[in-house]
């Protein structure tokens, strides 16, 4: 018995007209032989059953399993990677969302109710300080910062709390919480605790492993690794998991099965990327920090950054991150450096294979710590490109005195 619906209509009559058969010629052709390497990819919104009875059952069920019912639950290339994302967290499940943010307002709105409250650490990627600003004060939802190290986090707990959110490394200037201890604590108030694991790939760090209920990331970055494709994930333990998906449902979130399919292949070469990324980095950090015109240089895998010790503990490598402060603190001084760089492209995101630089103000992205000292800071991602041109790159861009618009 044959499965095109084509052949199908032909075993009836009256013959079938052109313009129809042109509609349904080649909706489920066959092929025998072996199979992809890679699962193939397949664009779907409209999903058909074979009846009625078949498409009640899997609306009925779908809430619960993983169940291809309509284009905005899901596609086949979107479920292999979720479950690639998995098992690098170490978790339940996962859900896609189509960008890192959307990863995390949803997590937010998912484990919030009006009149609860929430700490987020001072660290935290700076968009979601937007959204705390627009989405929690509409809706009377408490929010406060707690510092980047995660110092001081027991002393602001209110009856209310419900979430604590942190970001270990943090953005900008990478400081190391110790997740463990705020696992501890907040599961002994029943509080959840999420956590931002971009910078970690799920590879070089496992949150879910030292304690946390909900992991977020943003495959846009090293997963992928080729700055071509966005996309947020989120990985939580089976207890976490139901409010997590049926918020998800609930606001229509999903993603394409091409981003998928990107998203797929680079991660295969997440393995092999990584460690290139770290070690060009960690020469960069250590050239920068002996620099006369560099004040200070952060990059956790540095002996003397405050939370080595942590980082060697927790974590099983570094990427390709790093920030640094000039002695001059002038911001034209920042730019300059920046516009006389030429291996290095100026633009947001990280995480791909080019080298990149950004100028980061902390006077706005903190709250919490005093960054005075260094209001300003020069964030580099190093790229795949040979540690030795990227170096000489910084050098040259040093000792420029004025810069007027070369690249």
């Amino acid at each position: 018995m044959t499965d095109d619906p084509l052949e199908k209509a032909e075993a009836s009559s009256p013959p079938l007209r052109r313009r129809t058969r042109l509609t349904r010629a080649g909706l489920a052709t066959r092929v025998d032989g072996g199979r992809a390497v890679n699962p193939p990819l397949v664009r779907a919104s409209t999903i058909l059953f074979d009846n009625v009875a078949h498409l009640m059952d899997v609306r009925r069920r779908r809430n619960d399993e993983r169940l291809l019912s309509y284009g905005a639950r899901g596609n086949p290339v979107a479920y292999a990677l979720e479950d690639a994302i998995t098992e690098l967290e170490g978790g339940h499940r996962t859900r896609l969302f189509p960008t890192g943010l959307a990863a995390i307002t949803q997590t937010l709105i998912a484990c919030l109710r009006p009149g609860d409250h929430v700490l987020i650490a001072d660290s935290v990627y700076e968009p979601v300080r937007h959204f705390a600003r627009q989405f929690f004060e509409r809706f009377s939802i408490d929010y406060s910062f707690f510092a980047a190290d995660g110092q001081g986090v027991e002393a602001l707990l209110r009856p209310r709390t419900r979430l604590i959110y942190a970001e270990s490394p943090g953005s900008l200037a990478y400081e190391i919480v110790d997740l463990p201890a705020l696992a501890r604590l907040a599961h002994s108030r029943g509080i959840l605790l999420a956590a931002d694991n971009t910078w970690g790939a799920g590879y070089l760090y496992r949150p879910l492993a030292l304690g946390a209920d909900i992991v977020v990331s943003a495959p846009t970055k090293y997963l992928s690794g080729h700055s071509d494709v966005v996309m947020g994930a989120v990985t939580t333990t089976q207890e976490a998991w139901a409010r997590i998906n049926r918020s998800a449902d609930a606001h229509g979130m999903t993603v394409g099965p091409d981003d998928a399919w990107l998203i797929l292949r680079g991660s295969r070469t997440l393995a092999a990327r990584l460690p290139l990324h770290a070690a060009g980095a960690l020469r960069a950090a250590q050239w920068l920090r002996a620099h006369p015109a560099v004040a200070r240089v952060f990059h956790p895998a540095l002996p003397d950054d405050p939370g080595h010790a942590l980082w060697r503990r927790d974590f099983s490598g570094a990427n390709g991150l790093l920030s640094l402060a000039l002695k001059d603190p002038a911001e034209e001084a920042a730019i300059r450096f920046i516009d006389a760089l030429r291996l290095f492209g100026i633009g947001a995101s990280w995480g791909g294979f080019e080298s990149l630089a950004m100028l980061a103000d902390m006077r706005q992205a903190r709250t919490v710590a005093d960054w005075s000292r260094h209001p300003l800071l020069i964030r580099l991602h190093v790229g795949l490109e040979d540690p030795d041109d990227l170096i000489a790159d910084l050098e040259q861009a040093l000792a420029r005195k004025s810069v007027k618009g070369e690249r």
